[in-house]
């Protein structure tokens, strides 16, 4: 009879690692041919050290959203240009969707594959599950465009099922936000992408938090949610924003920027709640108690 530490031992003998297991199933996603081009070489597999290998300091941006892993196909065709598919494993669809809303266009139509997606100048990204995926060709022609599309298309259907979106999403109101200018993140540097807040992490954000910048449609102002993991640190989050954004705001937290516009900011249990560059005082009190409601 095996004793439990052999047992164990046998069974990493028999057993794909993770690692491997997951390189598979996207391999498996790629087909070898697609109107004409058809597959070259071995497919090129990145994880968190060595992505930056692939895209330099880009790469850092793929980590705060919990990258995984990536695989990268070329496919060549003798009267086409070079078509490259990248398939990232962002190991949630939270942030295979956050990965995604950071580059996109606000001006882009949804190109109907995957969960969403963009398309332009021979550039296709989506997602889907957990995955995230971006097809390119060197240069736009019309074959390219559809095969470019068709790969795509490909890509999507061999990933069987679609996974949900950030679950901090259901706290925005309704209608009030284009979700074509919706940014799910983590961390600050993402954020002061988007928006800048300030040099350093005044809002304590970490890959546990978890964020949505969104503008509103009607005076075009910012509202920043994020969920903490507790209610302490939403606290000290809140003290941490005011002591450096608004300090002469404590009795109100409210204020008017150097741009004539209005900052609010409340905090509600394990949330905190800002709105940015608001026309006016009172619609930035209004639209940070429309959110704080939610959230009771």
């Amino acid at each position: 009879m095996l004793t439990v530490a052999l047992f164990v031992f046998s069974i990493f003998l028999v057993t794909p690692s993770m690692a491997e297991s997951t390189e598979n199933e996207m391999l498996k996603l790629l087909p070898n041919e697609i109107h004409g081009w058809k597959a070259y070489g071995k497919a090129k597999i990145y994880d968190r050290e060595t992505i930056y290998d692939y895209m330099d300091g880009a790469g850092e941006i793929y980590r705060t959203y919990g990258f995984k892993k990536l695989i990268v196909k070329q496919y060549t065709k003798s009267s086409g240009p070079e078509i490259i598919i990248e398939v990232f494993d962002m190991d949630s669809p939270e942030d295979a969707f956050g990965i995604f809303s950071h580059g996109q266009g606000r001006d882009i139509g949804n190109a109907g594959i995957g969960q969403d997606s963009e398309y332009k100048r021979g550039l296709l990204c989506f997602w889907k599950n957990k995955f995230f995926v971006c097809v390119r060709s060197g240069r736009e022609t019309p074959q390219a465009k559809k095969a470019v599309l068709a790969l795509g298309m490909v890509v999507s259907k061999a990933v069987k099922t679609e996974g949900e979106k950030p679950a901090i999403l259901n706290y925005l109101p309704e209608n009030e936000f284009s979700e074509k200018g919706l940014r799910y993140f983590h961390k600050y540097e993402i954020l002061n992408y988007h928006y800048f807040v300030a040099d350093k992490n005044i809002l304590h954000l970490d890959e546990y938090s978890k964020s949505v910048l969104a503008r509103y449609k009607d005076d075009k102002s910012y509202l920043l949610l994020v969920q903490y993991k507790n209610e302490t640190q939403s606290r000290t989050a809140f003290e941490s924003f005011m002591n450096a954004y608004m300090p002469d705001a404590k009795q109100t937290s409210i204020i008017q920027t150097e741009n004539g516009k209005w900052t609010a900011v409340t905090v509600q249990k394990n949330f905190l709640i800002i709105v940015f560059d608001a026309l006016e005082k009172a619609g930035a009190s209004s639209k940070i108690e429309v959110v704080r409601k939610g959230l009771r």
